[in-house]
């Protein structure tokens, strides 16, 4: 990923244990203990930094290119059967354990993280952003609304859709009847879940119950074709 910088913050790949080891400390903060450890998907990946002007890294994710049948190792596979996935055509981008320091809410540190992802993306011709966007804590109930939103509004077409391979899943889709309450449910949804979503992104129809890393996360895609074009220009204008 070729560095970006834009205002107070700089995007660039890791460099070095120091940056490393303040990756590994972000995810614990944000994370908890599991996310904090390193794992098998961490010694392929690039990890990507947002510094802020003092240097500090603000934010941090991970990223890895599949294609047809490679999808099996990634860290979506562990959770969801993505079979059917395996047919689609393109490359395809994983972005995993996506944090922002948790005392931090400037929307700039998402904006100028996901310009670097579209310059990434033009770049190495990516057809398919995935990965798995996390609610803390294990309970649906407290996200009953925005789980009411992705069934109404954000399900994943059928001929991509991931398949129950988790031993303990939310079933939202099948389980959920009610009409969503739109501001309730805003008002829950994880940050950057909600980028995928107004990006033209969609999710799974079941939510994973992970209480090794206490969340609750959805199988979430965007087909990069599928982005306005308005979009698309106000992402590529930050570059």
């Amino acid at each position: 990923m070729t560095p970006l910088a834009k205002g107070i913050y700089r995007v660039e790949p890791a460099n070095g244990a120091a940056d490393m080891n303040a990756v590994f400390n972000l995810r614990d903060l944000c994370f908890g203990a599991v996310g904090g450890v390193p794992d098998r998907f961490d010694v392929s990946a690039t990890h990507v930094v947002v510094r802020s002007a003092t240097g500090h890294i603000v934010a941090t994710f991970r990223m890895a290119q599949f294609v047809g049948t490679d999808l099996q190792d990634s860290y979506a596979a562990d959770f969801y059967d993505l079979t059917a996935l395996q047919a689609f055509k393109g490359p395809m981008l994983e972005l995993g354990r996506f944090c922002i320091h948790p005392d931090l809410n400037d929307p700039d540190i998402l904006r100028i993280a996901w310009a670097a992802l579209t310059a990434y993306v033009d770049a190495n011709g990516i057809e398919m952003l995935f990965g798995c966007s996390s609610f803390m804590g294990t309970d649906p109930q407290i996200y009953i609304d925005a789980f009411a939103v992705l069934k109404a509004r954000h399900m994943g077409p059928s001929q991509w859709m991931p398949q129950v391979k988790a031993a303990e899943v939310y079933r939202y889709s099948a389980i959920l009847r009610r009409k969503p309450n739109l501001a309730k449910a805003n008002a829950v949804l994880p940050p950057l879940l909600r980028t995928y979503l107004a990006m033209g992104g969609w999710v799974s129809d079941h939510a994973v119950v992970d209480r090794a890393m206490n969340t609750l996360h959805v199988f979430t895609a965007l087909e990069i074709g599928a982005i306005p074009a308005a979009r698309k220009s106000r992402l590529r204008a930050l570059v």
